[in-house]
């Protein structure tokens, strides 16, 4: 599980040096290391072992089936825009992964970024962008913790 928010900085090159606890956890899901970087939601980028990518995109194609609630059509367009701005990446030796050029484009990441732990996943932020978000949406947390924590004590946790 990925957890935690680190602050690292891009270097020179557009590499992201991975904190020591998500690079333990990726060699964990994914012994090869290989990562896949995407575009996420709210203008972060998604890293997923690439294993557990593949995993989600399984599980994507799969939803008009399961579900009837998804068009065919809205998972195709999801998965074309999701697999175009995807690249699979290898974490070098110092834990260090590039970031290509058009996805730190459309993160908007300089320099000083906000890497933060999603469970099977974690983001990469512009650490501004990742204030502002946490500034609009921290003040809900209490309330929003108050509805999960009933729904759990209705299943016995």
């Amino acid at each position: 599980m990925f957890l935690g928010t680190f602050q690292p900085r891009l270097d020179d090159k557009a590499r992201l040096i991975l904190p020591a606890r998500l690079r333990e956890e990726a060699a964990r899901v994914d012994e090869t290391e290989r990562l896949v970087i995407a575009k996420g939601q709210e203008r972060c980028l998604t890293v997923w072992p690439a294993v557990r990518f593949a995993e989600l995109a399984e599980r994507i194609r799969a939803l008009p089936a399961a579900n009837g609630l998804v068009s065919p059509k809205a998972v195709r367009d999801h998965l074309r825009v999701l697999y175009a701005g995807a690249s699979e990446q290898t974490m070098d030796r110092q834990g260090r992964v590039s970031i290509p050029g058009h996805l730190r484009d459309y993160a908007g990441l300089d320099r000083e970024v906000a890497v933060v732990g999603a469970d099977t996943h974690f983001e990469i932020w512009d650490a501004a962008a990742w204030g502002r978000y946490l500034e609009e949406k921290e003040p809900a947390f209490a309330d929003l913790t108050g509805e999960v924590l009933a729904e759990l004590s209705g299943s016995g946790f």
